[in-house]
């Protein structure tokens, strides 16, 4: 026997050793010192014999990743033990993403849980298994000098990554679907049954991100900062409509080893259509100009100037990069100035502008408050005109050159020919364009503006 066989058969020798003696010791603390079961734990956890009545009882536990009791608790049929690795690799997340520190599952009879302890036990960063399943000669040599009788017992371990049965089967408590296989769905030959299976690799891999995310240190001490409105160089996650479900009731350990480990919870994430909730409009009473207080003060609005001034503040060459730079952020304000309007001219009951209490500038009312220019006959001429939309540009740009600072100082705004930018459609079905032909009619438009394209 070589000096590297014999050191590594000497470190599986000492770790399964220490193995039995903490599992005897927790026993027999509990036993009073004249106690006659302390015979026959003595001799039960004896090296050999211990490993012996192991590789019998192995039988009653399988490890898996897809497992099918979480489907039911009743259900009996055949639990996979698939790798990450022996999966294919779809674009998906799944289980094929997990690498190869995943966790596998134990399913079975509960009372052998400890054989599958065992063969976790973790010598030079791999499981006992993981050695038993690559042929190593030191573990066989550590679990007996007659190396037959080693050989059978490794036998008896690996097995207990193989399905229990040659032949697949699911069962009337589990989950069954038929997939249209072929192409006449009349003909029951042309499905195939599938029999989905429970990632329990997957959703562990899950239950500790989500753990970790939640109430880890780093995420406790970013949340910290936040209400302390401090700077913190990592933020957190949040997970919204989380649920969990409890598998197993009171003895979560009938369902996996897994499974007993997270007490019974497993995470479900959100999986809901948005719930849109319509902000109130106000009016913009009392304001000369809607650009400083309503519309600048937008919070999508604020992030793009701050983007804007910083990379002025970078100093960037004059050069055809830093202009289209300067172009994207100039699209991005102007988008959102346009859905801005959007929301007033869509929002409030034509002819709001009208009020005395709206001080806004001529040529923000006719931009507002198209739909005033339906019953207002003055209202749709000075419309018509068609001198506000320069105005508009004109007093964006103001309001741009303002929060920048005038070292920014910038003409972009005023070069746009904002007509096309503030109708957005004037095709013959369009709100723009039907202003432009009705003269005397009554009704406000009817049409809804399309937003412009992006960059």
């Amino acid at each position: 026997m070589s000096d590297a066989l014999s050191v590594h058969q000497s470190s599986f020798r000492t770790a399964i050793e220490a193995f039995l003696k903490k599992r005897l010791d927790d026993k027999l603390d509990k036993l009073a010192d004249d106690d006659p079961k302390r015979e026959a734990l003595t001799s039960q956890y004896r090296y050999s014999a211990w490993i012996d009545d192991a590789a019998r009882r192995v039988a009653q536990i399988q490890s898996v990743t897809h497992a099918l009791k979480p489907t039911h608790p009743d259900a009996r049929g055949t639990n996979l033990y698939k790798p990450p690795d022996a999966l294919p690799a779809h674009t998906e997340v799944g289980s094929h993403c997990l690498g190869a520190n995943f966790a596998d599952d134990v399913v079975g009879n509960a009372a052998a849980l400890d054989i599958y302890k065992f063969l976790k036990i973790d010598v030079a960063g791999r499981s006992l298994l993981d050695w038993m399943l690559d042929g190593d000669a030191a573990i066989a040599a550590a679990l007996s000098n007659d190396a037959a009788q080693a050989q059978a017992w490794i036998e008896a371990f690996s097995g207990i990554t193989r399905p229990r049965s040659e032949t697949m089967a699911s069962h009337t408590r589990a989950k069954q679907l038929y997939w249209l296989s072929g192409d006449d769905p009349t003909e029951d030959s042309h499905y195939h049954l599938l029999a989905p299976l429970y990632s329990s690799s997957l959703a562990h891999a899950v239950y500790l991100t989500l753990n970790e995310d939640r109430f880890g240190d780093a995420a406790k001490a970013a949340r910290q900062a936040r209400r302390d409105s401090r700077e913190h160089p990592t933020g957190y996650r949040d997970y919204p409509n989380l649920a969990v479900q409890k598998l197993g009731g009171t003895k979560p350990q009938n369902i996996s080893q897994l499974n007993s480990e997270r007490r019974g919870d497993n995470y479900l994430l959100g999986s809901l259509p948005p719930h849109w909730q319509s902000l109130t409009i106000k009016e913009p009473w009392l304001v000369e100009s809607v650009f400083p207080r309503r519309y600048g003060r937008r919070e999508e609005v604020r992030a793009e100037v701050a983007a804007m001034r910083t990379f002025l503040l970078s100093k960037p060459p004059t050069n055809v990069h830093t202009r289209n730079r300067i172009e994207r952020h100039l699209n991005a304000l102007i988008d959102a100035l346009v859905a801005f309007a959007l929301e007033l001219q869509t929002g409030l009951t034509p002819g709001w502008s009208a009020d005395t209490r709206c001080k806004l500038a001529e040529s923000e009312r006719l931009w507002l408050d198209p739909g005033r220019a339906g019953h207002d006959e003055e209202f749709h001429r000075r419309w018509q005109f068609m001198g506000w939309p320069d105005d508009i540009g004109a007093r964006f740009g103001n309001w741009l050159n303002e929060v920048l600072g005038k070292e920014f100082a910038m003409g972009d705004a005023e070069q746009r020919v904002w007509r096309s930018e503030l109708l957005l459609d004037e095709s013959g079905v369009g709100w723009a364009q039907q202003l432009h032909l009705q003269r005397h009619h009554r009704a406000a438009p009817r049409h809804i503006p399309k937003r412009r394209p992006g960059p």
